[in-house]
């Protein structure tokens, strides 16, 4: 008498492992296309006085900055705010994209991916606190 797909089916048993593999095997390459996509993303920046632009790595570290021909005409510490205005405001840019990057490729649904995206983005968004004095915006002065 057949078990109508109880644990003692066999083919059963085999069709809901199968497709279990199926979802493990399709989750392991959605992560992989997440982290290959993470690790490419790189933010340019520039701030709108067009002082400085910067880039930044998928880690939110700087790796490129260039200097505009105006920051012979302001004083040296609006060029240093500017600049760290710039690379705040970037990470944050990184963080947007990484959520849409978790988003696009694990979904939202699963606890891991939910994990992996708030604390990716708390990483980049309070990588580099408001310097003192600052009002952390990167705006016109």
């Amino acid at each position: 008498m057949p078990d109508g797909g109880g644990l003692l089916d066999p083919d059963g048993a085999v069709q809901r492992l199968a497709a279990w593999k199926g979802r493990i095997n399709q989750l392991a390459a959605d992560t992989k296309a997440m982290s290959d996509r993470l690790q490419e993303v790189r933010v340019m920046l520039a701030d709108i006085n067009g002082l400085t632009e910067v880039t930044i790595d998928s880690t939110g570290a700087l790796v490129d900055l260039r200097l505009g021909q105006r920051i012979h005409r302001v004083a040296p510490d609006v060029v240093a705010r500017t600049i760290m205005d710039t690379i705040r405001a970037a990470r944050r840019q990184l963080a947007d994209r990484t959520q849409e990057i978790i988003a696009d490729t694990v979904g939202t649904e699963s606890a891991a991916a939910r994990a992996v995206a708030e604390r990716v983005g708390q990483q980049l968004r309070d990588a580099d606190p408001p310097a003192a004095g600052s009002d952390d915006r990167y705006g016109r002065w």
